[in-house]
């Protein structure tokens, strides 16, 4: 849809709900380019696979993380990497199975005369009849699996409905998709062993502020806390300085709160990371139900040395911040640090 036809209809839409599936208003989807895609399936079930290995095992060893795919997860790559055959200006460059999703990258080599999303249609018609054909024998998984799966359904859809798209933008981000990729079982794995820390907390009250949270709430209330807010007209020596000043202070006990909003702010937050400092970062962007920390954090997530907190609601949008938002974070950054207990 482009923007014209957007605007025309969004009166009658009704309220924007949040959502990982919409399309981008205005990109030409029959276009040369490639894309990230993910699906679901529907209710999360975990029926491609079985994750298997130990979190912290060393890549490339017998017990690295990794996914073990059911006889129905088998096939469904089979129908991945069989797309260009009915769509022969697609090209598939890579697919990640995980247990209850998927990962994958689509390259539309030239222009198409159908929509990018009818060959994600065509590959989930195609997968949901394997689906049906083997649901006797996916039936007769253990009470037990089908109990931790929340209850199984004999649906004839494999999928939820719908599948979220990015869009490459520069080449650099490519390596970062298959990184992305290859390393999502370990990701599962750490997410698996320390799950508390993982998961997303909504309604933490911290001063009257309501806030959601992936990490260590606990860090909250530690008796040392120490903003970090620097000026963004700050140049390399006086960055540099301050990268040596607050990593002093973090090191003597101090936790560092800070929404990172500066240049100066964001490489002292880095910094302290990449020392395996205890962080409490603030972000602006919102979390749903199945929001999880960027796979830089993960480490530091797991260690119990790292806590987002979001303070106003998910949306599908980043928009640039506004002085009256970086105002309000960093107000923010300063109550928690004047609370001794905020939890």
């Amino acid at each position: 849809m482009d923007w014209e036809a957007f605007k025309k209809h969004q009166a009658f839409a009704g309220p924007t709900k949040p959502s990982m599936h919409r399309r981008r208003v205005g990109h030409d989807y029959q276009s040369r380019r490639i894309y990230l895609i993910t699906m679901t399936v529907e209710g999360r079930r975990p029926l491609l696979g079985s994750l298997v290995g130990e979190a912290h095992a060393a890549e490339g060893s017998d017990d690295a993380p990794r996914i073990v795919p059911t006889e129905l997860g088998r096939r469904v790559g089979d129908c991945w990497w069989d797309i260009p055959r009915y769509y022969p200006d697609i090209k598939p460059l890579a697919l990640q199975l995980m247990p209850d999703h998927l990962h994958g990258i689509l390259f539309v080599q030239q222009h198409m005369d159908v929509h990018m999303s009818q060959a994600v249609k065509g590959f989930k018609t195609g997968t949901n009849k394997i689906y049906r054909e083997l649901l006797p024998s996916v039936a007769t998984m253990s009470r037990q699996r089908q109990e931790d799966m929340g209850g199984y359904r004999h649906e004839g859809f494999l999928w939820a409905p719908g599948f979220n798209d990015h869009i490459l933008e520069d080449a650099g981000e490519l390596d970062r998709w298959f990184e992305y990729l290859r390393d999502n079982p370990r990701r599962l794995a750490i997410r698996r062993a320390h799950a508390d820390y993982f998961r997303v907390r909504f309604d933490l009250d911290i001063g009257g502020q309501a806030y959601a949270a992936i990490g260590n709430r606990f860090l909250l209330n530690h008796p040392q806390k120490m903003q970090v807010q620097l000026s963004r007209r700050f140049n390399d020596e006086e960055i540099k300085h301050a990268v040596d000043h607050y990593l002093a202070l973090s090191k003597r006990g101090y936790v560092l709160v800070s929404p990172a909003i500066s240049k100066a702010e964001q490489a002292v937050m880095r910094a302290a990371l990449d020392a395996r400092r205890p962080l409490i970062f603030i972000t602006p962007w919102g979390f749903n139900d199945f929001s999880h920390p960027g796979h830089q954090y993960y480490e530091a997530c797991a260690e119990g040395r790292f806590l987002i907190l979001a303070p106003w609601p998910h949306h599908n949008w980043k928009t640039n911040l506004t002085r009256e938002m970086c105002l309000a974070l960093n107000g923010m950054a300063k109550s928690i640090c004047e609370i001794d207990k905020c939890i």
